[in-house]
């Protein structure tokens, strides 16, 4: 007879964990939201097509100091480009390795220098798909393009005032950005 008395001991003291065992279980705290960054959603654009170029295809222009200047019908992206400087046959055109984007948005500019009485061609967005090259803010690739000039034999340009001037840009369209620190003036 005392294990019954036993048996109805355990019973009563397994009562509650077994009544608490089909409730639901009760939720953690709620945990604070985390940010996300916003995305941005571009609608659909047409490919960019180079509008305008300096020098002007088939230009004669003086030798010396150049600023190249790229003209698109759209904003681009500034870390996107892409060109060969010796293309299709022409002499290589010796320029600084990027481009800068001005404020425009549009238009591309790199400083060069042209040797007197030389062919050159510049090939735009010459790589495969895949590849870097100029593109709009919604990251569609302009047409691959191609642009030849040659050099008179006259005076050099020597500056780089009169080289932005002959392509037609101002003050603000340096075709190189100072950095940060050179900016600051010695004590």
């Amino acid at each position: 007879m005392r294990a019954l008395p036993l048996v109805l001991l355990l019973s009563l003291a397994a009562g509650p964990v077994l009544a608490q065992a089909g409730k639901p279980p009760t939720k953690p705290p709620a945990e604070t939201p985390t940010p996300v960054s916003p995305v941005t959603v571009m609608p659909p654009t047409e490919k960019p097509k180079l509008v305008a170029t300096w020098p002007e295809n088939g230009q004669t222009v003086a030798p010396g100091v150049l600023v190249l200047k790229m003209v698109f019908d759209q904003q681009m992206t500034p870390r996107d480009f892409a060109y060969d400087l010796g293309s299709a046959g022409g002499d290589k055109l010796d320029c600084l390795r990027t481009p800068r984007l001005l404020n425009d948005a549009k238009t591309f500019v790199l400083l060069c220098t042209a040797l007197p009485g030389k062919t050159y061609a510049v090939a735009l967005n010459p790589a495969a798909p895949g590849g870097p090259a100029f593109s709009n803010l919604a990251e569609n690739r302009a047409a691959p393009g191609s642009l030849s000039f040659t050099t008179g034999t006259g005076d050099p340009v020597t500056n780089l005032r009169d080289a932005m001037k002959a392509a037609g840009l101002g003050g603000l369209d340096m075709p190189v950005d100072e950095a940060p620190d050179a900016r600051k003036t010695a004590p």
